[in-house]
């Protein structure tokens, strides 16, 4: 499923890219740290920590081998690296970065407190972690909800595959508890709002045609007669601007916290 930073990025990274600055902003470290990027995707917090940080390294770890070499190729930055590797099993070792993060990816991790744990056994003490997820209900993250509020109209057996069903992580009580659970302490979780506006309906549906993600794999899967269905469902059900384009707006919960001295 994650595997074209192409496809990814008109998707979800692009406003991935807006939750990123607000969030690194928030982690409140000091200059000069060494930071590591947990399911660093196509590079979104990388990039985040690069403009905003003041970082003097900062190591992106994915299990994608096209994700990976998509920020290799569009972040030109000599602070940055990337690696091969999964977030469960990180390739460091014990308290060597001052931040670890994660944008987006702890959802989709099968062992989430594990993944957890390991950036908390990286960061040394007094170091911070911290991570961010979307909110897929009602209110959250727009784009995706709309989309299986029609899926699941059209198809009773799509809410089994809605992101808001499989993921219970994306909340401000279960992210917390996660990071809490991990061994952190001053945990803090923060609401993180965007607007994702798209200039035209074949903006907002195009990138669901790229197979990123469980939405698009998901229309990925239809007969053609049933995606277009869903299409023309969408078309009518999303607002409007006089312009043709679509306001909608995203929410993602931050969590932070600080390893024990």
């Amino acid at each position: 499923m994650w595997v074209a930073g192409e496809a990814y990025e008109p998707y979800v990274g692009r406003w991935s890219r807006l939750v990123a600055h607000q969030f690194v902003r928030w982690m409140g470290a000091v200059p000069a740290g060494s930071w590591r990027d947990v399911g660093c995707g196509t590079g979104a917090v990388t990039q985040a920590v690069l403009d905003v940080a003041e970082p003097a390294m900062v190591v992106g770890v994915d299990p994608s081998e096209g994700y990976v070499e998509y920020a290799r190729r569009t972040i030109g930055d000599r602070r940055a690296r990337f690696v091969l590797a999964d977030a469960v099993n990180l390739p460091f070792a014990d308290a060597t970065a001052s931040v670890a993060v994660s944008g987006l990816v702890l959802n989709f991790v099968p062992d989430a407190p594990r993944a957890a744990a390991e950036m908390v056994r990286v960061v040394r003490r007094g170091g911070s972690v911290g991570a961010y997820v979307w909110d897929y209900g009602e209110g959250g993250m727009e784009a995706i909800r709309a989309f299986w509020d029609a899926a699941r109209a059209l198809d009773p057996d799509a809410r089994a595959l809605d992101e808001a069903v499989r993921f219970p992580l994306c909340g401000p009580a279960p992210l917390g508890e996660l990071l809490v659970g991990a061994g952190l302490e001053d945990v803090e979780v923060e609401e993180i709002g965007v607007l994702t506006r798209f200039s035209d309906f074949d903006d907002y549906w195009k990138p669901f045609l790229g197979g990123q993600g469980p939405a698009p794999a998901y229309v990925a899967a239809l007969p053609e007669e049933r995606r277009a269905e869903l299409r023309a469902r969408l078309r009518s059900a999303l607002p409007r601007e006089a312009d043709g384009s679509i306001p909608l707006r995203a929410r993602a919960w931050a969590a932070r916290g600080r390893r024990r001295a």
